[in-house]
């Protein structure tokens, strides 16, 4: 056994490491999508209750600071640096059999790569998925998003102990 497969065999890190850059895909290609054929504020009807609709959003969620004269753009890219650098630390500290939390960290940690890029490329992150039902709108957003909630969810249903996602050792 190699020194790096020693090191990192029975930790989650090594476990699952293809969701964060399949989310940073996914979200990316959409994003690039979205922006070469959606008209800015324009929906785009794609089923009952759901649009698309390019948008900006200079904050974070649910555009908190999005008014705030440009300070916050810098702030969000520091969040997302520290917090992908803490992410990466509680993989790595984390049993392989941990599965319900390994996929709810590498979920968070790929949406909030995604919106990173899009800070560091544009000082905004691209939204485009505009859910409602009837004149009740949900604020647009994108697949990093939908990871970065996926992942939080998860976690806490981690830490009530109810796990959705089982383990395969576990019985």
């Amino acid at each position: 056994m190699s020194k790096q497969e020693s090191l990192f065999s029975d930790r989650a890190i090594s476990t699952y490491t293809w969701i964060a850059p399949l989310v940073v895909l996914l979200d990316q290609i959409s994003k690039y999508l979205a922006e070469a054929y959606l008209q800015l504020h324009q929906p785009v009807a794609i089923i009952p209750f759901l649009n698309f609709t390019l948008a900006y959003n200079t904050g974070a969620a649910f555009s908190f600071l999005h008014q705030a004269g440009g300070w916050q753009n810098t702030f969000f890219i520091w969040v997302a640096v520290l917090m992908s650098v803490v992410l990466l630390v509680m993989l790595y500290r984390a049993p392989r059999d941990q599965l319900q939390f390994t996929v709810a960290i590498w979920l968070v940690l790929g949406g909030a790569v995604g919106n990173l890029i899009d800070r560091l490329r544009l000082q905004k992150v691209v939204d485009f998925i505009d859910f409602y039902i009837g004149d009740w709108n949900f604020a647009t957003f994108n697949i990093a998003d939908m990871a970065i909630s996926i992942g939080a969810f998860l976690l806490i249903m981690d830490s009530f102990n109810l796990h959705l996602i089982k383990s395969r050792q576990a019985k």
